[in-house]
């Protein structure tokens, strides 16, 4: 597994300006200017529409300042979840900034109570920012919005109603049978969500989808937004509680109708704290763990649920990737949950963040991922009874990172994210049910959603459900849907075993 190289750095496609929640445009440089300077790696590409790899490294030297883990545990320097030095072509030119998504109707105030609701106001009205060549000694930044920094709308922007779900048609999509999966737009109404969607969790519980957190071009936000799969009708619950700060690339995980979110973080700041919402009273819990030991700070690690308990792996936490393993017991009352770190026997997988994590059974697989200088496409079972890594041998292998990874039956369908050179739109499936555990190609109609990497996928009644993501420009609010059809049936495939 070879770093790549030859085109634009994995740093620049992780690199944002989480200092002040703007997002800057770099000029690419030459090698020679660019190792004299340090790109972020937090994020795939965040340069206003620029996709590309180099080959960037680590900083080897004690004297190089890093991004990543302060002292204290918070990241000051840069914003990066993983800090590598770029080296870029130097006959790449300076990219303009993007245009910003500026709706045209007021917002509700920081209490989320709504002020008058206008029906239709559903369309944001796109409003073009200025656009310059910018050094790349002294990138030109966009100045943040002061109400994304507490994830709080600005002052004169109402909530977006649409009563009219928009049925999906499009004239260039060819006739599909009707036994083929299928891609299409889903037809959403109700109180649609007052921003774009990118690095948020979606958590299913019965059939409505949990949104929690995330961020946009304008900063991050710790609102919540419920989703009916059933009826595609958005809502906007008032929540209860200990509210958690504005988060992304945190992780959420389902134990009962409680949704534990651990670690995120916005800015140059990175979260070890824990929070819980309970569904049924929409009440936000933080529990307080003392001087107990924890994990480190991180952002984009993943979680699994197993024996109650929560299983975190890697991520990033501002200083380098990781790949530790931590459990949280949540089988006990709130006040008695405790932080465990995991020894593991044999290789363990190289650190990463920006990868997948499922439970399959007692094992939790891992693909993909990046450090930030490799764009990862091998997969490891960890066998939770007997804490055993095992690398899978792959005969045709995919580098993915930013993608998403959903059980549907005996499968695993890997949708999207970037493979080190440009966002995908494209559906992997990984065969669970063969003594080899290879992919294998599966044909799939429809329009599908544009490439893209952040986003969110759960599946419900049949359907592959993807929320929001980032295409290296743009920053989504849609919701697509994968009717499996004549795959129905593999959500109802369990009679197999993962061994290793």
């Amino acid at each position: 597994m070879a770093a790549v190289g030859g085109r634009q750095g994995l740093s620049q496609l992780f690199s944002d300006d989480d200092e002040d929640e703007a997002w800057s445009v770099h000029k690419v440089m030459g090698a020679d200017a660019a190792m004299s300077r340090t790109s972020s790696y937090s994020d795939v590409q965040e340069e206003n529409g620029r996709v590309g790899v180099s080959t960037p490294t680590l900083p080897s030297s004690g004297h190089s300042r890093s991004p990543y883990l302060h002292p204290t545990h918070q990241a000051t320097a840069s914003t990066s979840t993983f800090n590598v030095t770029s080296r870029t072509p130097p006959d790449v030119a300076a990219v303009p900034a993007s245009p910003i998504m500026a709706p045209s109707t007021p917002r509700p105030s920081a209490s989320r109570k709504p002020s008058s609701l206008r029906p239709n106001a559903d369309r944001p009205t796109r409003v073009s920012s200025d656009t310059a060549s910018i050094s790349a000694t002294a990138p030109k930044r966009r100045a943040a919005s002061p109400s994304a920094k507490d994830g709080r709308y600005p002052k004169g922007r109402e909530q977006r109603i649409r009563v009219t779900p928009r049925l999906p048609h499009a004239d260039d999509v060819e006739l599909a049978p009707a036994t083929n999966m299928y891609w299409s737009k889903a037809p959403v109404h109700g109180t649609l969500p007052m921003r774009s969607m990118r690095a948020h969790t979606v958590t299913l519980v019965d059939s409505t989808a949990w949104l929690f957190g995330g961020c946009d071009d304008k900063g991050c936000w710790k609102d919540v937004y419920c989703f009916d799969t059933e009826t595609m009708q958005w809502s906007h619950p008032e929540m209860l509680g200990e509210i958690p700060p504005p988060c992304r690339a945190h992780t959420a995980t389902l134990v009962d109708r409680k949704i534990v979110i651990f670690g995120g973080g916005q800015g140059p700041v990175y979260y070890d704290s824990t929070y819980i919402l309970d569904t049924t009273t929409r009440r936000w819990i933080a529990p307080n763990f003392g001087e107990r030991e924890c994990p480190a700070p991180r952002r984009a690690h993943t979680s699994v649920l197993y024996q109650n308990k929560i299983w975190v792996f890697g991520g990033g936490n501002g200083l380098t990737a990781l790949n530790d393993l931590w459990t949280l017991d949540v089988g006990v009352s709130i006040d008695r949950m405790r932080w465990e770190p995991i020894r593991t026997r044999g290789e363990p997988p190289a650190p990463r963040g920006y990868h997948t994590a499922n439970l399959v059974g007692n094992v939790m697989i891992v693909i993909g991922g990046s450090d930030g200088r490799e764009c990862f496409s091998d997969v490891w079972c960890l066998n939770l009874d007997t804490l055993i890594w095992t690398r899978i041998n792959l005969q045709v292998s995919h580098r993915r990172l930013s993608h998403t990874s959903t059980q549907v039956g005996s499968y695993l369908f890997i949708v999207g994210g970037h493979d080190g050179s440009s966002y995908s739109s494209e559906i992997l499936l990984y065969n669970l049910g063969t003594l080899s555990l290879q992919y294998e190609p599966r044909v799939i109609r429809g329009k599908p959603p544009s490439p893209r990497g952040y986003h969110v996928t759960v599946i419900a009644d049949s359907r592959l459900f993807v929320f929001g993501g980032f295409n290296g420009h743009d920053v989504f609010d849609d919701v697509h849907i994968l009717d499996l059809a004549g795959a129905a049936y593999l959500p109802q495939v369990m009679s197999f075993k993962v061994d290793v």
